[in-house]
């Protein structure tokens, strides 16, 4: 009986992610990107977080970061969908991370040290989740990338639409081939990433295998600026309803 129960526990047990700040090298002198890195046993697939903003680092007292943005606060709801969970912060040698470099060749590179680091040590499917400037970065490297084939998949969240040096309509997506999600939020009213304009998106993917927009409505109490993570733009008080419909589609990409 005692065995049984053991097993029972075990079985009931909690989660845990073995997690941690990886330092991955970049190729430029002594620079690196600041990686928080969840590796789950039972992960079926790697995914790469890209934040917007500067994506700059910020580090609580027990070595996790600590940003409001939606992709970092939200880590643990994708971690517990069993997926292996990157976030990838600002280069070390970077102060900014303006649009233009989002989309720079300098950029992509970092991005490719991450890839590669994902594939050889998890060997899972790699799909890319941008949100708000993040999208630009994850878009950029979805057609620059293609060739060597380490994105799998790739979702945009509260993605720039227009005005902006990247915006999401002015990429090449004609190039992209892998599935792609777009969620937004039909309250989000950041100037630069309009609903409406982002329900387009995928009138563009003309060659992704398959593709599929989601308008979320949920969520309460919005503060601070429109275009920040604590308003309608971050999914504000509907995280983990959100990371669940980005999560299920991963899992099993359909229109």
């Amino acid at each position: 009986m005692k065995f049984f129960l053991i097993i029972l526990l075990l079985i009931c047990a909690p989660l845990k992610a073995e997690e941690g700040f990886k330092n991955i090298k970049i190729g430029r002198g002594d620079a690196y990107l600041p990686t928080y890195v969840m590796e789950n046993p039972k992960a079926t697939a790697t995914i790469i977080l890209l934040p917007g903003g500067d994506s700059g680092t910020l580090i609580d007292s027990n070595g996790k970061p600590t940003s409001a943005n939606f992709l970092v606060r939200s880590r643990e709801f994708f971690f517990r969908e069993n997926f292996n969970v990157l976030i990838v912060f600002r280069a070390t040698d970077m102060n900014k991370l303006e649009y233009e470099y989002r989309v720079s060749k300098e950029h992509m590179d970092e991005l490719k040290y991450v890839l590669n680091y994902a594939k050889e040590k998890f060997k899972k499917p790699i799909w890319l989740i941008g949100t708000s400037r993040g999208t630009v970065s994850g878009t950029a490297a979805s057609i620059a990338l293609k060739e060597q084939k380490l994105i799998s998949g790739l979702v945009l969240t509260s993605s720039v639409t227009n005005r902006v040096t990247g915006a999401i309509a002015t990429q090449k997506l004609s190039e992209i081939t892998i599935p792609v999600l777009v969620v937004h939020h039909k309250m989000d009213s950041c100037k630069i990433c309009d609903p409406s304009e982002a329900r387009e998106i995928n009138n563009y993917l003309t060659s992704s295998s398959v593709k599929k927009f989601i308008m979320v409505e949920g969520g309460s109490n919005p503060t601070g600026d429109y275009c920040q993570a604590l308003h309608w733009h971050g999914f504000i008080n509907y995280e983990q309803e959100t990371t669940k419909m980005i999560t299920d589609w991963i899992k099993k990409p359909q229109i």
